[in-house]
């Protein structure tokens, strides 16, 4: 609930009767008649599906629109009273990061790879500030151990390549509050993250925020973190506000069908009952380890990035990898699909080890795994027609082209498209139906063995759940096995028959679903089913467990 002495304040942000349009012969409205406002110290989140219009009126909050495509053409954004859809650009550049700022989703692409972390931080000092050398690297060093950055000299010095996920995350956080803005926006800065990481940075964001009494505009699908967050929530859906209230309104008691289909779609923690599979075993890997050496000057350094890896998946069985990042789980779904070579152990596959192959021999072996990766917006050729991305490896073993395509066609219709998008390109498609594209290419092969690497992490809830329920009817289908890694624990209870939990590449639990996330057996895995957000949440049954 919200406290009283935020309601009271004026607010920070107050965002009035907002139009959005595009720019053009035949502008199209992507946000209309949008209204909110935040006050200091108080949490409101957005949510609704992709294409619902959160980040575009966050980037128009900020100043961002691109002024050629888009354009606000109603309404008003007042920042404590100051109109910004009326604000210069000299006076929008003025007002970033001094009275707002915004941590964006991947921190990858809002840090510049060529230069130190610490001179990107500083760059923002040099701008809004009169400090000098010493004293902005004082204020940047401190504002790293304000965000619990480990060795803020040595952090100071890096390139964001060096970091990982989390720790360029608050160096991003450092660069959006380090001159302390009466308002945060933050656009999915923790989709990409695991679960103790994502833990760390929402305290890291709260923490902050009550030293500062910062509004903070949090803008998300995963309604776990909202659970944990919000004081209010604001539900979008195709450019327009379809329901608003406190958090207890919104997740126990909400009014709308598209409020009630979002927050009833987020998977639950504990996995139904399965029963136990005893299919003959399609693949068995034992002892697997992937060493890395790096040298520095006199130094060996070795990192053991899987050691000691031993599992099978089952036909028609789907086997979850679950752990933080850096545990080890990417590391051996590509050594599996042979894109890394495995520094020791043997990877068998209907019984012939694989691990050693190379050349033509290899090549063949490949038919029998494929891979679906996280990122179905990279893993298209944005230039190659879909019909012809599905059909190029059928073709290179040997298929004809019309039959193929006829292949193809069929496949399509399984994961739920129709074949008219054969002669349509990925740009012209929803991330989750790149995504089934992606799926329906992996099956073109008829492979033995799919792995599905963190396939729907970036997906909204209610594509997530379309998704998973196809890789089901998939598994259900053509009795594939599915090696499926993820960082998020309710997916892995809503879809996955066996878990193993990685640690350090080292695998730490291994058992039935139900048996790993409901009673564990390790420290580890009970550390990371206390990080999941909204663990205290029942969101099928809108209640709460507390």
């Amino acid at each position: 609930m919200i406290e009283s002495n935020k309601s009271a304040a004026a607010p920070v942000l107050q965002v009035n009767d907002l139009f959005i349009q595009t720019v053009g012969v035949e502008p199209r409205q992507l946000v209309r008649s949008v209204s909110f406002s935040i006050h200091p110290g108080e949490t409101l989140c957005i949510v609704g599906e992709s294409g619902s219009g959160k980040s575009l009126t966050s980037f128009a909050i900020m100043g961002l629109l691109p002024p050629d495509s888009l354009r606000c053409s109603g309404g008003g954004i007042l920042l404590e009273g100051e109109d910004v859809v009326q604000a210069t650009p000299a006076r929008l550049r003025e007002l970033r990061a001094t009275r707002m700022s915004m941590v964006f989703q991947e921190p990858m692409t809002a840090l510049n790879p060529v230069e130190t972390v610490g001179r990107q931080i500083e760059s923002v000092l040099r701008l809004h500030t009169p400090l000098h050398g010493a004293a902005r690297r004082a204020r940047v060093l401190a504002m790293m151990a304000d965000v619990h950055l480990p060795e803020p000299e040595r952090i100071y010095d890096s390139y964001p390549h060096q970091l990982s996920g989390g720790q360029r995350q608050r160096v991003v956080i450092c660069l959006a509050l380090i001159l302390k803005p009466r308002l945060l926006i933050a656009d999915e800065p923790t989709t990409a993250l695991d679960v103790t990481t994502q833990k760390q940075i929402l305290a890291l964001i709260r923490e902050l925020q009550l030293k500062n009494d910062t509004a903070v505009l949090f803008i998300t699908h995963d309604f776990g973190v909202v659970a944990e967050i919000a004081d209010r929530v604001v539900v979008m859906k195709t450019g327009q506000i379809v329901e608003s209230g406190t958090r207890e309104q919104i997740l126990a008691h909400p009014k709308k069908d598209y409020t009630r289909m979002l927050v009833s779609s987020v998977p639950s923690l504990v996995p139904p009952a399965r029963a136990r599979n005893e299919e003959k075993v399609v693949l068995l890997v034992a002892g697997l380890c992937k060493r890395y050496d790096s040298k520095k000057l006199f130094k060996r350094r070795t990192v053991l990035a899987a050691d000691d890896v031993n599992l099978q998946v089952r036909r028609g069985e789907i086997l979850g990898v679950v752990g933080e990042s850096g545990s080890g789980k990417s590391t051996l779904a590509r050594c599996i699909a042979r894109l890394q070579e495995p520094s020791a152990g043997t990877i068998q596959v209907h019984n012939e080890d694989i691990a050693a192959k190379k050349g033509e021999p290899l090549r063949q072996s490949r038919r029998h795994i494929q891979m679906v990766f996280q990122d179905p917006y990279r893993s298209l050729n944005p230039r190659v027609r879909v019909g012809d991305s599905l059909i190029e490896g059928v073709t290179n073993f040997g298929m004809s082209k019309a039959q193929a395509l006829g292949k193809a066609q069929k496949l399509l219709e399984l994961v739920g498209l129709n074949g008219a998008a054969m002669s349509r390109y990925p740009h012209q498609f929803s991330g989750g139906q790149r995504q089934r594209i992606c799926i329906a290419r992996a099956l073109m092969l008829e492979p033995d063995l799919l792995i599905a690497d963190e396939a729907v992490s970036a997906l909204d809830v209610s594509v997530q759940a379309q998704v998973l329920r196809l890789l089901d009817d998939v598994r259900a289908t053509t009795g594939i096995a599915v090696l499926f890694v993820t960082h998020d624990l309710r997916v892995a209870a809503q879809i996955c028959d066996n878990i193993i939990v990685m640690k350090q590449g080292r695998v730490v639990e291994n058992g039935p679903a139900h048996q790993v996330l409901t009673a564990p057996s390790d420290d580890y895995t009970r550390a990371l089913l206390d990080a999941a957000p909204g663990r205290h949440w029942d969101f099928q049954n809108f209640r709460s467990l507390h």
